[in-house]
Formats: structure tokens, C-alpha cells, sequence
């Protein structure tokens, strides 16, 4: 019996020191915001607070009577501010008779970073409690940019104000097999925060890829992802176009947006929510683009560009798909070619028509000159006939040589000299010598 009782004992006392003993509480603070820090304890009557950063007091509270938080008690209540604290310290006065003693820290920094201890003091006992605060200032906002400051095109990845320092990483999709080496600075600033500025030298060869940057905090917040895809396309005025736009897979429902913009202006074209199908197209971009909502929830979100304009229509078109902490973004210089003979030469004279015209005077010039030359030659051709040069030569040779042609009248038919031609003579028979 005895040994019954010295057992109920012990867990009787096991049981009252693990209700005395509170766990740490861990809270993050995120910076310029408001932080509570809980303390609970058992509700009693003149109750005095006290808050401990690394066990110096920042803040006291303490209500000399009674137990109400009516307005109307008498009670009289003190308060104690440290300075890394005032102004910026409170406890929720109507709660402490309930048992509520969580400080509120506003507009939270850097330097209230540490172990804070929590001592309540009231007429049912004492109460102690830490907490361990950390400050975190995350990303909220994540750029990905082309430039080409450096002489060569490079992605540049940048988020600015964060805390602790972020880490980055890079990819590409499709995953490639060269080995991508960014170049990282991290640098914190006044306030003890950090920026971030990657830079990835873009893959030669390969225009197409998808860039991806993601950056993540050691305290466990969300992961940002940026991902880029830069290409240009060239379309003919009055020519349907397709502007290709592509989500990676990891973006599952997105909400979708097309701007426009030439340089200096942007323009709205439209805007798709997947999730509730809802398209909205501002004027006069509605007349001209067409986008197939079936196809953007599964990461489509090509825009059709109808009866393109070289003037209005040339320029930067951005595609950008958005999930919290998620976006891609694709841009495609537009160049809207105008088709030869679509402008009249009152409109946009030519210089190119007197060339052509010139080139048609000379080709022209030198056929007839070939053709003069050709005739002349045949001309030439046929005075030089071999037997006008034999006859010719006959006639110039007669009457040197004492030779009569055939048309003299003393020409003898019938006769023939040895070789059968035929010889002419005096008419007596004599023969000339």
C-alpha cells in the first residue's frame, strides 16, 4: 500500500513539473511589420508583466488592483518601455485577466533578433516562457531580364531588400549539357538587407532556350522562379500572324497577359484568367488578335495576330504567365515586312524604276549592236562567193595572156583541147603562138 502510494506521488509531481515547464515558442518577424510574441499563463489578479530581450527588460506592465478590464475599475497600471522598444511595445490590456500576456512588436528590424523571456507574477503564482525571434525579409519581386551592357547578351537576374541572404540557382529548359557558370554578387545594404544580382552568359547557338532563375531563403519562405525567352519573327503586312507563347510545365493554371510596346509606349492587348476563363482584350488590340482559351490552362497561350499593320504593328510583344512567386515571360520582336507593289509610287516612289530603266536602255543598246555586226559580217560573206572570185579572176587574166572567154566571137564549139576543155583559135585552123 505504501509502495502504491509513493508512486501516485511521483507522477502526481512528474505531472506539475511538465505543466510548469512550457516549450520555446519560435516566431519570424518579417521586417516593417507588426510581431506578437505569445505568452499565456493562469489567470490571476494583480498581475505584473515583464518582458526580458537576453535577459535586459524591454517592457513591463503592472496593474496594482483588483482584476477587471472594465473601463470603469480604479485599478492603477504602470508601464516600462526600453528604448530598443519604445513607442513600438504592447501588451492587449483587456486580455492579461484572461491570461493572455503576448507583446507586440511593431515595425519590426534587424535588432530585435534573440531569446525574449516572458515573466508573469500574479496572485496564483509565476510564470515564465521564452521565445526565439528571428527577422526575415522576404522576396517579393523577382526580375529576369535580357541585356546586353556588358558587350554580349546575358541574363540578369536580380530581387532586391532580402533577408537573410538568398541563394540562386540557374537552369534551362530544355535542360542542356553545357555546364552554366552565373556570375552571383550579394551585397547587403544599410539596413543590414540584401540584394541579389546573378548574370548568365547566353548559350551561343541555341536561341530558343528557356532561361530559368530561382532563388531560395534559409528561413523557409517560398521559392522564386523567373523564367525568359527572347526571339524575333518576321511577318507581311495583311498576313495572319502566330505569336508563339509557352509555359513551362511547373506553371499549372496560370493567369496570362499580352502587352505591346514599341519602345517608349506600352499597351495593354489582353488578359486571360485560366482559372475562371475569363478573357479580357482591350480596343483596338480586339480587332486584330484572337487567342484560343481552350488551350491556355494546359500552358498555350499563342495569340493570333489578324491583317497586321507595318506601322502599327511593328514592335515588342510580351507573353507573361503568373502564379504567386511563379512567372515566365516570353517577348518576340515583331517585324511586319510590307509586300513589294502593295505601296503606289505616288506613295513611296522608288529610285529602283530608273535603274531599271537605264539597265533596259543599255541591254537594248547592245542586242542592237550585236545584230548590226552579224549582218555586216554575212554581207561580207557573200561578195567574197568562190565563183565570183574565179569568174572575176578569169576576166582580169584574158587579155594579158592572149586568152578569149566564152562569149568571144571567136570562140569554136566543138573543139577541145587535151583535157577535154575547149580551146579557141584564128579561123583558118592556124594555131596562136
Amino acid at each position: 500500500m505504501a509502495a502504491v502510494q509513493s508512486w501516485a506521488c511521483l507522477l502526481l509531481w512528474v505531472g506539475f513539473a511538465a505543466q510548469d515547464k512550457t516549450p520555446d515558442a519560435m516566431v519570424t518577424c518579417v521586417i516593417s511589420e507588426e510581431c506578437a510574441l505569445p505568452c499565456s499563463f493562469q489567470p490571476g489578479s494583480k498581475e505584473t508583466i515583464e518582458w526580458f530581450r537576453q535577459e535586459v527588460m524591454v517592457y513591463k506592465f503592472e496593474r496594482e488592483d483588483g482584476g477587471s478590464d472594465s473601463a470603469d475599475s480604479s485599478e492603477e497600471e504602470e508601464f516600462f518601455e526600453h528604448e530598443q522598444v519604445a513607442g513600438r511595445a504592447s501588451v492587449f490590456q483587456k486580455l492579461i485577466s484572461r491570461g493572455n500576456a503576448t507583446l507586440i512588436l511593431r515595425r519590426s528590424s534587424l535588432k530585435d533578433r534573440g531569446t525574449y523571456r516572458c515573466h508573469v507574477l500574479t496572485s496564483q503564482g509565476e510564470h515564465n516562457a521564452k521565445v526565439i525571434v528571428k527577422v526575415a525579409a522576404p522576396i517579393r519581386a523577382l526580375s529576369l531580364e535580357l541585356s546586353r551592357l556588358s558587350g554580349y547578351e546575358e541574363m540578369k537576374c536580380t530581387a532586391g531588400g532580402v533577408f537573410p541572404a538568398p541563394r540562386v540557382s540557374w537552369a534551362t529548359e530544355p535542360q542542356t549539357f553545357v555546364d552554366l557558370r552565373p556570375v552571383t554578387r550579394i551585397m547587403a545594404d544599410k539596413q543590414g538587407l540584401y540584394a541579389l544580382d546573378s548574370r548568365l552568359k547566353r548559350l551561343d547557338g541555341q536561341p530558343d532556350l528557356v532561361y530559368i532563375c530561382k532563388v531560395t531563403t534559409s528561413y523557409g519562405g517560398p521559392d522564386w522562379t523567373a523564367s525568359l525567352r527572347e526571339r524575333a519573327i518576321r511577318g507581311a503586312a495583311g498576313r495572319d500572324l502566330t505569336l508563339p507563347c509557352f509555359a513551362p510545365p511547373y506553371l499549372n493554371t496560370p493567369f496570362l497577359l499580352w502587352s505591346f510596346s514599341t519602345g517608349k509606349d506600352s499597351a495593354h492587348i489582353l488578359t486571360y484568367d485560366s482559372r475562371s476563363g475569363a478573357s479580357v482584350s482591350s480596343p483596338p488590340w480586339d480587332e486584330h488578335v484572337e487567342l484560343d482559351g481552350f488551350r491556355v490552362p494546359f500552358g498555350d497561350g499563342s495569340l493570333r495576330l489578324m491583317d497586321p499593320k507595318q506601322e502599327r504593328h511593328t514592335g515588342r510583344y510580351t507573353c507573361v504567365f503568373s502564379l504567386p512567386h511563379k512567372t515566365h515571360t516570353e517577348r518576340s520582336d515583331v517585324t511586319i515586312d510590307d509586300p513589294a507593289g502593295e505601296r503606289s509610287s505616288s506613295e513611296q516612289p522608288s529610285y529602283w524604276w530608273t535603274v531599271g530603266l537605264v539597265l533596259a536602255g543599255l541591254v537594248a543598246a547592245l542586242v542592237g549592236l550585236l545584230v548590226y555586226k552579224k549582218l555586216k559580217g554575212g554581207a561580207a560573206k557573200t561578195r567574197k562567193d568562190p565563183e565570183e572570185v574565179m569568174e572575176l579572176h578569169q576576166v582580169k587574166d584574158s587579155p594579158a595572156d592572149g586568152i578569149l572567154t566564152e562569149s568571144s566571137p571567136l570562140t569554136v564549139e566543138g573543139a577541145s583541147g587535151p583535157s577535154g576543155q575547149r580551146t579557141v583559135g584564128p579561123p583558118d585552123g592556124s594555131q596562136l603562138t
